[in-house]
């Protein structure tokens, strides 16, 4: 990638309808070439898919939680992960280091939604051996703009701090 496909991603992730007229004229190039230097991102896999931020609680997923998992045995992971993947209300699930070895951002309806998802679909799983839940109370900050140019990497924007 260079400073010009930079500039595309960071762009479309803070104005992801724009025309290709208005990215060209960002771009300092034609909208036909910014057309095509989109299509070669999606060609390489980094730019992903396209989708609305959709506001959960006007769409009746108001309650947000994060489930932490801890399996038996390694053995277990491939048929977790898979009914992680089958279950709508799971958002993400992030292999992770500490106590558990995975985390889960789910989001749902009410309260009585998330005791079934965490009860039976999720420590009903063989090989779960542990879960622990934490509701949100509310959002302070939740983006899907990745931190990509250098003003972007102080400690306050995202970045390492270096002490």
């Amino acid at each position: 990638m260079d400073t010009i496909d930079y500039k595309i991603v960071k762009r479309m992730m803070e104005q992801g309808r724009i025309t290709w007229a208005e990215l060209g004229a960002f771009l300092g190039l034609s909208a036909p070439a910014a057309a095509d230097r989109v299509r070669r991102l999606e060609e390489y896999g980094v730019i992903k898919g396209y989708s609305a931020l959709v506001d959960p609680g006007a769409v009746g997923c108001g309650l947000t939680a994060f489930i932490a998992v801890t399996l038996e045995r390694p053995e277990h992971r491939g048929s977790f992960l898979q009914r992680i993947q089958e279950l709508t209300a799971v958002q993400e699930c992030h292999h992770v280091a500490g106590d558990a070895d995975y985390i889960l951002k789910v989001r749902c309806a009410h309260i009585s939604n998330l005791e079934v998802i965490a009860s039976e679909y999720i420590k009903g799983l063989p090989g779960v051996i542990k879960t622990r839940t934490t509701v949100v109370l509310s959002t302070v900050k939740e983006t899907t703009v990745l931190p990509l140019s250098l003003e972007d990497s102080s400690p306050h924007r995202g970045g390492r701090e270096d002490k």
